[in-house]
C-alpha cells in the first residue's frame, strides 16, 4: 500500500454492529467472514467485540443487586472504562505507526 492510498472504511449502523457482534459471538460467522460480509476490516470486528465486552462488564459492575449505584460512581466507572479503551487504542496506533515507519525505511519502499 502506498502512502495516502488507504481505503475509507464503511460506517456501520448501531444495528449492523450489534448483528455483526451477535453473529460472531454465536459462532454463526468467523471474524474474517463477518468482516467480508459487512465490508469492514477484521480489526473493526475485533474492536467491536472488545467494546461490547467492556460495556457489558461496566454494566454488570454497575448493577449491584438491591442497591442502585450512585451517579458519581457510575460516571467514574464509565471514565475508567473509557481510559482503558483509549489506552488500548493508543497502543494499537503506536504499533501501526512503528510498523509504517519501519516499512518506509525498508529498501525498495515506494513513497
Amino acid at each position: 500500500m502506498v502512502n495516502g492510498d488507504r481505503r475509507k472504511g464503511r460506517q456501520l449502523t448501531p444495528e449492523e454492529k450489534w448483528q455483526l457482534f451477535a453473529e460472531v459471538t454465536s459462532q454463526q460467522l468467523t471474524q474474517a467472514d463477518a468482516a467480508r460480509k459487512y465490508g469492514v476490516d477484521v480489526s473493526v470486528v475485533i474492536r467491536l467485540r472488545r467494546l461490547a465486552k467492556d460495556a457489558a462488564l461496566a454494566a454488570f459492575a454497575a448493577a449491584k443487586p438491591g442497591r442502585p449505584p450512585l451517579p458519581e460512581q457510575a460516571q467514574l466507572d464509565a471514565c475508567r472504562q473509557e481510559c482503558v479503551r483509549l489506552t488500548e487504542t493508543i497502543k494499537e496506533q503506536a504499533i501501526e505507526l512503528a510498523l509504517l515507519r519501519g516499512l518506509s525505511d525498508a529498501p525498495g519502499y515506494l513513497t
